[in-house]
């Protein structure tokens, strides 16, 4: 596949580099006639720089995607690539980096957060005093007390644990974020400050980022292009204040139809 072709893939805007490039994926789950297809030939590109939503009902195969991605959902055919090169799966790894969904069950609560952030740093040589500088740093970015260096994932809401979260993914300066449905599990106004704290982040560090969500109006507000998966496959793809107004799939008409009645006002 040319560069050229590349740059025509759901989510690529033309001319622009790609940090990301999955292409072609499939992803099945068990053998022979029990065997599921998750994903189907999908391919999906992030720009430097960009935030490409992803977003599609339950089962729609976004998770899914995350996880191929990270190597731990099995693929069938398809590669990715991280400006424009395939890599080994434990390259991937590192410069790859995921904010999961759930703020209380993605932090060993035998760890401080100083431990945590210390292990994403360096799993080998894990000690909060060799890395200190960066832990503190880390956490002023995010807007967490210094002192949280030495406290438990059980002392913190469900807010700040996630900006712990995505501390731990931002420390090691990743080329890509996934961000898997990072608001869901949080209330409206605490919603409200991710959002403001991702978008402050986005700007000041130039994330490039892979948006995880069912939720059609914060991908809105945080992406700039967006694609549309259903049933496993890609129905749909482009900016997303584009798609969001003149949707061409009927699917994405009908997850645009669902949204609820002040969100799809406030659009």
């Amino acid at each position: 596949m040319s560069q050229g072709d590349r740059e025509r893939l759901p989510g690529a805007c033309e001319g622009e580099s790609l940090a990301l490039s999955v292409e072609g994926l499939t992803v099945r789950f068990g053998r022979g006639a029990h065997a599921v297809t998750a994903l189907a030939d999908v391919s999906v590109t992030v720009p430097s720089g960009h935030t490409v939503g992803l977003v599609g009902e339950s089962g729609s195969g976004k998770s899914t995607l995350a996880k191929a991605i990270l190597g731990v959902a099995p693929v069938s055919a398809g590669r990715v690539l991280l400006d424009g090169a395939e890599e080994p799966q434990r390259t991937v790894n590192r410069r790859v980096r995921m904010i999961p969904q759930d703020p209380y069950s993605s932090l060993n609560p035998r760890r401080t957060i100083g431990q945590t952030l210390a292990e994403a740093l360096d799993p080998v040589r894990a000690k909060v005093n060799r890395h200190r500088e960066a832990i503190e740093a880390a956490l002023t970015e995010v807007a967490l007390p210094l002192d949280a260096v030495g406290r438990y994932p059980h002392e913190f809401s469900g807010g700040q644990r996630q900006r712990v979260a995505i501390a731990r993914a931002l420390i090691t300066r990743p080329s890509v974020v996934i961000a898997d449905e990072i608001t869901s599990a949080l209330d409206v106004s605490v919603q409200a400050e991710v959002l403001a704290l991702l978008a402050r982040l986005r700007h000041e560090l130039s994330l490039t980022m892979l948006f995880i969500s069912h939720n059609l109006a914060v991908v809105e507000q945080v992406s700039d292009e967006v694609v549309v998966l259903h049933h496993g496959h890609v129905v749909e793809s482009g900016p997303v204040g584009e798609v969001f107004a003149a949707p061409a799939a009927d699917h994405t008409r009908a997850l645009l139809a669902a949204v609820p009645g002040p969100a799809k006002e406030a659009r």
